[in-house]
């Protein structure tokens, strides 16, 4: 074998063992970082940076089956916002397609839809609205969008004043079903639901799931145990609370003729399980893990750990990430809090495969990457992190 040949099966093999993930920041960056692996040895090294979603990106929802990028721009320092979409190219790179001004302050976004469709793309807009676009096609590639329409609410806020001045909406999501869309409002205190009309896409309000007085519903995940989707199926819904800081869990059932959900309190719990936090805590995200087993909640300002820094020559002062066990009745098991190894942990996700966790740190201005005990749920240590420019808003892998 010559030694071209030997170079050549290197890489191959060094190509087999990395992964990509994407990072947004409010410094106006959409950045593609590489994690590689190799005996055991990992690293994370930027490769690609894009700057065209705008000066405040907050939020990345990837489309791995056609290689697409959506982001959406908060604009904090301006009247408006901004949706962005990418084709994704092999190496990583981003191909800037598109870029549309958006009613102010879009924190997430969903695709959403019929994927053999006609599909849309809804936003979640901090500034007390919804807004929905289609997406022109639904091949490979194809990235452009059109906007549809946009709802704006008015309802009393909750009694928090300082955070609960106005409606908030700050994410939208799918019930696995997908026939209806929940968005979670921190400024009302509710999860607002809506149906879709799968010709236009519209959405149409319908009875919400009203949460605890000041609690502020952030995020949201479902859970079915045994991983089946349907109308009959055991559902549950896990909503984290920014404000009161906690996770609430309700038992989701359906009503006839397509008229909405039910909601039934089943469990609450201090998102930091049995610690105390010396300050407030402020919930962030919530998802559950790719086994189906666990769910795992990220802690903004508990600063609850003093881990070791990168060097060993001091210790930091640590938010955390929460492991819950998911029981079948609905309750959660409290597992685990680990350090993030950082402050702020505004985002996280998981690698399909569950043994890794990419958390985006905020205020820290990094991402970790940690291993995860798949068996276990337990958070294990850090093995790789990245320096990234301005406050991370959000990490998704493309795998």
């Amino acid at each position: 074998m010559n030694f071209s040949r030997l170079i050549s099966l290197a890489l191959c093999a060094a190509a087999a063992s990395a992964s990509r993930l994407f990072v947004s920041s409010y410094a106006g960056n959409v950045t593609s970082l590489a994690l590689t692996e190799k005996d055991g040895a990992y690293s994370l090294t930027p490769t690609y940076n894009a700057t065209e979603c705008g000066t405040s990106p907050s939020w990345l929802t990837l489309d791995a089956t056609n290689g697409l990028l959506f982001c959406v721009n908060e604009g904090m320092a301006t009247s408006n916002g901004s949706l962005s979409s990418f084709r994704v190219n092999q190496d990583g790179s981003l191909s800037h397609v598109q870029n549309l001004t958006t009613l102010a302050g879009p924190v997430h976004a969903t695709l959403y839809g019929n994927p053999s469709g006609r599909r849309g793309i809804v936003l979640a807009h901090y500034g007390s609205a919804i807004s929905t676009y289609t997406l022109k096609a639904a091949g490979p590639g194809d990235a452009g969008v059109d906007f549809s329409s946009s709802q704006t609410f008015t309802a009393s806020p909750g009694p928090v004043a300082d955070r609960q001045n106005a409606p908030h909406p700050h994410q939208a999501i799918l019930d696995p079903t997908g026939k209806y869309m929940l968005v979670p409002d921190l400024g009302t205190d509710q999860i607002r639901v809506f149906s879709y009309n799968s010709d236009n896409l519209a959405l149409n309000p319908l009875d919400s799931l009203v949460t605890d007085p000041g609690a502020g519903p952030r995020h949201a995940a479902f859970w079915t145990p045994n991983g089946v989707s349907c109308e009959n199926c055991t559902t549950f819904l896990y909503v984290v609370n920014e404000i009161s800081g906690t996770v609430a869990s309700y038992k989701v059932s359906y009503r006839e003729n397509n008229a909405g959900l039910r909601f039934e309190l089943k469990d609450t719990q201090n998102a930091l399980g049995h610690l105390v936090s010396p300050q407030r805590n402020a919930p962030s995200e919530i998802s559950v893990s790719p086994d189906n087993r666990f769910l795992l909640i990220g802690n903004r300002n508990d600063t609850t750990f003093n881990p070791p820094n990168k060097d060993k020559s001091a210790t930091i002062k640590s938010d955390s990430i929460s492991t819950f066990a998911l029981n079948g009745d609905g309750s959660l098991m409290f597992v685990q809090a680990a350090p993030a190894y950082g402050s702020y942990p505004r985002h996280f996700s998981t690698n399909k495969a569950g043994n890794l966790i990419a958390v985006g740190l905020q205020k820290s201005s990094e991402v970790v990457v940690f291993n995860r005990d798949v068996v276990t749920g337990l958070i294990v240590k850090p093995v790789a992190m990245a320096r990234i420019e301005g406050e991370v808003s959000s990490v998704v892998w493309n795998e």
